[in-house]
Parts: structure tokens; sequence; C-alpha cells
């Protein structure tokens, strides 16, 4: 067969797995911690929420099906169940890392499948590393290559439909398969990858959105044990006349898949989320905190609010009156709302009888939204918006914001990652202060250790 080396799963596949067996670098790796410091406490809180609980009375009947440990309880699962469970908790409650040009979250995936199968197979943190770092190589790149942005308008969300291939190609360097059963393990892949958007038009029967960080994982993880198998899929699974690039993308550039970025591995083009809300609203979090004074501003001496940002901002994110968490998270009015009365970090103003507090809801009747032009060029390399605020008095007040707080661009300190870490951990069923500084020490020594996320279960 021949290789179009412009744009071949099969090269990529040769590249990502030849990094694999090396250490990763040192700035390489020091990025990985700060990943799976994110990743844990996103984990561990998620698997709290009812969504989380109710996976875990799912997996019980299949305990002892494997040695991969499920965050939060004393289960052991086969490595696909506890990749599916824990992702889908990593991605339950929208502060899980993003990478922007793919439009994708591929930390709930790629470090659940990763952290699963090494503990499955008694691998240690040096080889998890290598395997993170090739497993978000492959959904940055899978996810630009389709142009994700394209694939949004046509209706996909990028998560569920991208991030399977990063969890099958970190699944890969695990279980050391060959360039060709990974590019056949994407062939399988290519048939499970999906995941609508309609989550974000209706207020409730949203709790799928949580699931594809978990379905990418489950996939991921199965696409590469069968692979191992000798179970194949076609080899041209991204760049074929029906693989993923033809058949999701639009306005593509399939040459992506083998051209690696200029500024480096996909890892350090990660932004971290500050906010528990849709990746989209940070930027003008940020704008409405710099117009009110840091919150400030009361509430009620604001007449009307006016966003300008991408496309997607208007067709996708408009909903006023959701009556679920993920439709609330979803929602740029009711974020804003929830922001100005319970505060931009807080978790509470999406949840339970919050929902229905009519002061958020006052705020939300007050938000519109258009689409600007040069916003729109701007993205997905960048998640800006503008804010114009009106106050009772007849004042305008403005902000513009590229780049928003946790970006590279605008990046959130280290100690601002721990304090995130100590808030998604310390609350029901918390863990202690001698759990946290293990974590942080196994951390410390990740391409030394045998065992990572021992302090997070029971």
């Amino acid at each position: 067969m021949s290789i179009n080396r412009d744009a071949s799963s099969l090269a990529l596949a040769e590249e990502l797995l030849a990094a694999g067996g090396t250490p990763p670098a040192a700035r390489d790796l020091a990025q990985i911690r700060h990943l799976i410091l994110d990743h844990l406490g996103c984990c561990y809180a998620g698997s709290m929420l009812a969504w989380g609980r109710r996976l875990r009375q799912w997996a019980a009947p299949h305990a002892g099906s494997g040695y991969a440990p499920l965050l939060a309880s004393d289960l052991r699962l086969a490595p696909a169940l506890a990749a599916f469970v824990n992702a889908t908790s990593a991605h339950g409650m929208e502060l899980d890392d993003t990478h922007d040009e793919s439009v994708s979250h591929p930390g709930a995936a790629v470090i659940a499948s990763s952290l699963a199968l090494a503990a499955h197979h008694g691998l240690g943190g040096g080889h998890t590393a290598a395997a993170i770092l090739a497993g978000y190589e492959a959904a940055g790149r899978v996810g630009a290559a389709a142009n994700a942005a394209e694939t949004i308008e046509l209706g996909f969300h990028p998560t569920s439909l991208f991030v399977g291939f990063g969890a099958a190609a970190a699944a890969a360097v695990l279980l050391r398969l060959s360039p060709r059963q990974l590019a056949r393990g994407w062939g399988l892949m290519l048939s499970m990858a999906g995941g609508s958007m309609q989550f974000s038009q209706e207020p409730e029967g949203t709790t799928v959105k949580r699931l594809h960080g978990g379905y990418a994982a489950l996939h991921g993880v199965m696409a590469a044990e069968h692979a191992a198998l000798g179970i194949a899929g076609p080899e041209q699974a991204l760049e074929g006349r029906y693989g993923l690039i033809h058949n999701f993308g639009a306005n593509s550039d399939p040459g992506r898949l083998n051209r690696p970025h200029p500024d480096g591995p996909e890892i350090h083009r990660i932004s971290y989320k500050p906010y528990p809300c849709c990746r989209l609203f940070h930027s003008t979090l940020d704008a409405l905190a710099e117009v009110t004074g840091n919150f400030n501003l009361d509430p009620g001496e604001i007449e009307s609010i006016t966003v300008g940002g991408p496309d997607i901002l208007v067709t996708q994110h408009m909903l006023r009156r959701p009556t679920s968490e993920m439709a609330a998270q979803y929602s740029l009015p009711f974020t804003l709302g929830a922001a100005l009365h319970y505060g931009p970090g807080s978790v509470a103003g999406f949840m339970g009888e919050a929902l229905a507090d009519p002061r958020t809801l006052a705020i939300a009747d007050r938000v519109e939204a258009v689409a600007d032009a040069e916003m729109q060029a701007a993205f997905p390399a960048h998640f800006g918006s503008w804010l114009e605020l009106k106050t009772r008095g007849g004042q305008i007040r403005r902000s513009n914001v590229l780049d928003s707080l946790g970006t590279p661009a605008n990046p959130m300190k280290r100690n601002d990652l721990l304090v995130k870490f100590a808030d998604l951990t310390n609350g029901d069923n918390r863990i202690d202060a001698a759990q946290t500084t293990a974590t942080l020490d196994r951390l410390q020594q990740l391409d030394r250790i045998e065992s990572l996320i021992a302090p997070f279960c029971k």
C-alpha cells in the first residue's frame, strides 16, 4: 500500500510510537505533571456528582474484571470500564482542560485511559507520561486537521469525535503496538467515533455531554486492545475517502496530521479552566470582571449586556431557561447571571435550586450576543470575545479579551492549579492533607514511580 506522507494515518502512528518509546523531555514532563494534577482534581470532584455516583453503581457489578482503579472507590475494573467512568467524572463539571485548535477536552479521556492501562498492566509513571504525550498529540492533530470549528457547525462534538483517537494512541504506547496496529486501531475507532451537539439545543437530557469524555476513553482503549488481538480496521481511518477528515471535516487541512506545530508538542497548547462553564465563555467572564470591578457592581444597576464572539456563541449558547446543570453551563446568558450572583468560579450557581434563581434569570434576560467577524476569524486559535455593559444610568463599559485566564498566552500559575485542586478535593468525602501531599509527591517523581493515583482510591 502506498503512503501519502502529506496526510497519512500510518505515518502519524509511526511518529507517535517512536516518540512514545523515549522518555519525555524535562519541559514536557513538567507540563504533564500539571495536566495530571488538574485531571485528578476534576475527576475526583466529578465522581461525587450525581452522574459520577450513578456510573459507580453501574460499574459495581464489574468489580474484579481487572486491576484498573476507579477513583473515589475500592473498585478495580477492566481498563476500558475504569477509563470510561473516570473520564466521565473528569469531564463531568466543565472544568477539565481544553485544546483550543481542536475545540476538545483531551485530558479527560487521554489521561484516564493512560492511568487505567498503566495500573492494569503494572507500568510506571514514565510509561504513563509517554502515553499521555502521544495521546494529546494525536487528539490535537486530528481535530486540527478536520477543522474542529467547522465540525461543530456540522453538529458534532469534538471531544467525543476526536479525542478517542488520542486515547487509542496513548493505549498503543502502553500496549506496545506497532504503527500498523495503531493505524488499524484508529480504523476501529472510526466506526465508534461520534457525538452530537444536540445537547446544546435542549434544556434537559444533557447529561450525555458528560459521557462524551467517557465514550472517547472507552472506545479508544477498546480500539487499541482489539487491534492488539489482530482485529483490524482500515489503515487510512483519518485521511481516507470515507475517513474521519472527509466524513466530519469542512475546509479541512489533512496535512496537519503529519505537521507538528512549530511551537512544540500539543500538550503545551492546552488551556486550563478556572471557571466551571463552557470554555467559550471564559474570555467573556474575564471581560465581565473588568467592567464590573471584579464583580463588585450591583447587578441591579445593569440595564443590558451585549457580547460579541464567534458564530457559535449565537447559534449554540443562548438558551435562556436551562433546566439542567449541563444546559446552564452551556448557556451564555445564564452563566453571566450566575457569575454576578455566585462568583465566576462557583459550581453552586449551576446546581439544583440555583437553576431557578430569579436574580440569575433577570440578568440572563438582559444578555444578547452578536457574531463578530474578527473573533470568528481568530477562532479556534483564540476563544476571544468582547462585552459591552450598559448601566441604568446610561454609562457604557466595554472590554475586549482575546486570550482568557488559563490559556498559554495568559497562563494560570502553578499555585493557581494547586488552589483549584484543593477546591475540587475539599468537599464531601474529601481527601485529607496526607493524601494531597502523597499525590503531589508522586507527581514530582512521575518518571520514577509505580503507582500514581493510590491516594484517590479507598
